[in-house]
């Protein structure tokens, strides 16, 4: 639970670091975090002129003590920055890539590298 506990501020930490806004648009920036369900998005929504902005650029999950990354919008990618913070590679889950994939990112529990 503890491991748990970290992951969360992790996460916390790592949205607060993406949390810019957009250079163009009447744009906001909502920080989403469900805790009591463990499921945590960064999302931009708004205008740009007269075309609805909408877009999901983080979401995380913690499941089975681990952070699954179900979707990753920035130009670096974050399975890095968590590991950077501690977190051990096993337990960071590249949700985007199919399962098949999976053990040959360095990443999650049946990572070769």
């Amino acid at each position: 639970m503890k491991r748990v506990g970290r992951y969360r501020k992790y996460i916390r930490k790592i949205i607060a670091r993406h949390s810019y806004l957009p250079a163009y648009g009447d744009a906001e920036v909502q920080q989403i975090f469900d805790t009591e369900h463990d499921h945590y998005q960064l999302v931009h929504t708004g205008w740009y002129e007269s075309e609805r902005l909408y877009g999901c650029i983080l979401h995380l999950d913690i499941r089975d003590d681990r952070i699954w990354i179900q979707y990753d919008g920035t130009e670096t990618g974050i399975a890095d920055e968590l590991a950077e913070l501690g977190v051990p590679k096993e337990d960071i889950v590249l949700a985007y890539h199919p399962p098949y994939k999976r053990p040959y990112t360095g990443f999650g529990p049946d990572n070769q590298h």
